[in-house]
Parts: structure tokens; sequence; C-alpha cells
């Protein structure tokens, strides 16, 4: 991608790099790069997310500025605020505890992981927690972007 590219990045782009980053992720995990796979599971989320605050982007609308620069983080708590699934997610949480805690796990993540050694355990636990068919944060966020 180009650098004009990725500032025009859209809610399809944005779910498109969520699942490639997510694919990714199981390879690195299957060669047993884990470090990169951790870094980049936790990003497809980012990503996920985002695609999530570019859907209450109307066409033709102008957006709020600080929404917009609000979304310029990787926190993934925040990113949820942003694009307000919080009220979705609490209910989830009460309806389905292994969710619940698949959702804390996955918040643990950080940009910051790309600077620090991850192990086999740490990454398929992260992986389990984004991708499980029945409980995890993907299939739930990939259902509201």
């Amino acid at each position: 991608m180009s650098a004009a590219r990725i500032l025009k990045m859209n809610r399809k782009d944005l779910q498109i790099l969520a699942e490639t980053r997510l694919s990714e992720a199981q390879a690195l995990l299957k060669a047993r790069k884990y470090s990169g796979a951790y870094y980049l599971a936790g990003y497809a989320v980012e990503c996920a997310l985002k695609a999530c605050i570019a859907k209450q982007i109307k066409r033709y609308e102008f957006p709020d500025k600080k929404r917009v620069n609000d979304s310029y983080t990787h926190n993934l708590k925040d990113l949820l605020v942003l694009s307000s699934l919080n009220q979705a997610l609490g209910d989830r949480c009460v309806a389905d505890r292994t969710f619940r805690a698949n959702w804390d796990l996955v918040t643990q993540w950080s940009e910051k992981s790309r600077y620090e050694l991850a192990d086999r355990a740490k990454t398929r636990e992260l992986i389990s927690a984004i991708m499980d068919s029945n409980s995890g944060v993907m299939p739930w966020v990939k259902q509201r972007w």
C-alpha cells in the first residue's frame, strides 16, 4: 500500500486488513514465530474495531474532528467505546462468561507487544480468544462491522 492509500483507508479495507492479519498470525503461530503471531492477532482486532467505527461514518458526512483524532489509537477498550459497541459488549459479557474472559484477555494486548517476546502458550491463548467460533471476539465484532 502506498502512503496515499493508507490515508484513504475505508471500512472494507479495514475488514480485509483484519482478516489478513489474523490469517498471518495463524501462519506465524504454525511456523513457531510466536511474538509476531501475538502482535498480529491483536492488531487484527484493532483493525476490526476500526472497521466498526468506519461503519458509523455516513457517505458525504463531515466527521467530527475529535472522534476522528481519537480513532487514531491502538487501545482496544477505547476503540470499543468509539465504535459504540460498549453496551452490546456488556450484554454479551453478561450472557456469555467465556466471551467475557476472552474479551478481558484480548484487551491485555497492546501495540507495545511488538517490542516484547511472546511464548507459545500466551500466543495460542490470545488467538483462541480471538477466533473461538462460539465465544471469540472476532466473530462477535464481524457481526457488527
